[in-house]
């Protein structure tokens, strides 16, 4: 089955609140070797003006991650994870994210592109604070390789 063309401008659930540890955090600048003391100290945080340790750009991809997980699961989507990549990744940024952020995540389908009968679907995650604030936006492109059938 091909990826399903009525899914662009389909919006799903928001997901639950996930709540930024600073553990996480710190976890995951040692993952992606941010070694800037922001990302691990509050002290070096507060320096700067933030409340706790300040996530890395890329920390987004754990909250967004569970929109993926719905989009994957749709069962009219066409999207099939063993024929799919992800090829592209962007975050647009109103604020950072920062250690005891409660974050909520919503995403919508923004393009499908039909490549040789390969496709790529492209979507907006909009990543909004426990008061409502955007905080970012994460755009994901997954490229979905054509049925062997």
């Amino acid at each position: 089955m091909p990826v399903n063309p009525d899914l662009v401008g389909r919006v799903f659930p928001p997901t639950p609140p996930y709540v930024v540890g600073r553990e996480k955090v710190r976890e995951f600048a040692r993952a992606v070797f941010a070694d800037d003391p922001q990302h691990t100290d509050p002290e070096a945080a507060h320096a700067l003006g933030y409340t706790d340790v300040v996530a890395p750009a890329t920390f987004a991809i754990a909250v967004a991650e569970q929109t993926l997980q719905q989009l994957l699961a749709e069962p009219d989507s066409g999207i099939v994870l063993a024929r799919t990549l992800h090829a592209e990744q962007r975050f647009r940024y109103s604020r950072p994210i920062v250690a005891g952020d409660e974050l909520t995540a919503q995403v919508v389908v923004t393009g499908i592109r039909t490549l040789g009968g390969n496709a790529m679907v492209t979507s907006d995650t909009e990543i909004t604070d426990a008061a409502g604030g955007h905080v970012v936006t994460a755009t994901s492109v997954l490229l979905v390789g054509q049925d062997d059938a």
